[in-house]
């Protein structure tokens, strides 16, 4: 088994009388792709807010590479090694490829903005995930959804992060842009990174992931191989038709 990369223990967060997440655990290893699926109101996106540091837990601890770590902001956890992609595509449509990847991180030599760096760096990231963008000066407004969604994805690898959250990144997308954006997945754990992936897509999490963990009503549920899971014991334990003995 691969080192752990991440470790969740105890994870409950609490909204006023609202309990979102209750003592749920998580781990994921380098090099694996971990699915979070559950109904609605399940706390998949609440587990991924805090391990992005969007939220902080009302209690539980979290551990980075067995360093613990308590996240006050996105930025404190990207800088540890945690990026996230969240639904809400923060993209800018009048700008072209590169200056999307970097905006906010721009470079500078010299104290002017080192266009040639930065376009070569974006096509990296682009070829790192198998991307068929053809230029990095194509404007995010001629681009497919799926293309969009691979920008924002190599937006993640600016800061060479050791972990990466991706919050239903083929919601709303054709068959063949999803398609596309899985390999984007399968790509990223190539190269040795966790990822988190939360989908209500068992299609999709079936494609991509070493492991599902199933939330319902804030609470593990069930943990599964992905390569061998039934699709009827996922969704039994979704449903609730099944429950987790802990």
């Amino acid at each position: 088994m691969k080192d752990i990369l991440l470790r969740v223990r105890g994870a409950t967060k609490l909204f006023g009388a609202v309990q979102a997440l209750v003592d749920a655990d998580l781990d994921v290893h380098h090099g694996e792709v971990v699915a979070i699926v559950g109904d609605n109101a399940a706390g998949k996106s609440t587990l991924a807010r805090a391990i992005a540091g969007i939220y902080r837990l009302t209690s539980g601890t979290m551990e980075l590479e067995g360093t613990p770590v308590d996240f006050a902001s996105a930025s404190e956890a990207l800088n540890a090694g945690v990026a996230t992609v969240f639904q809400e595509l923060a993209l800018a449509e009048n700008l072209d490829v590169t200056s999307n990847i970097f905006l906010g991180r721009e470079l500078k030599s010299l104290g002017l903005l080192d266009e040639r760096q930065m376009h070569e760096l974006a096509r990296e990231y682009l070829d790192r995930l198998n991307s068929r963008i053809p230029s990095t000066t194509t404007r995010l407004s001629e681009l497919s959804a799926g293309q969009r969604q691979c920008v924002s994805i190599a937006r993640t690898l600016v800061g060479n992060p050791k972990l990466i959250v991706l919050d239903e990144p083929t919601a709303s997308l054709s068959v063949s842009q999803t398609a596309e954006v899985l390999s984007h997945i399968q790509s990223l754990r190539d190269t040795g990174m966790g990822v988190i992936l939360i989908s209500h897509s068992l299609t999709d999490v079936r494609a991509v992931a070493d492991r599902i963990e199933v939330l319902r009503h804030g609470r593990n549920n069930g943990s599964f191989n992905a390569a061998h899971a039934a699709y009827e014991d996922v969704l039994a334990a979704i449903t609730g038709a099944t429950r987790l003995e802990r």
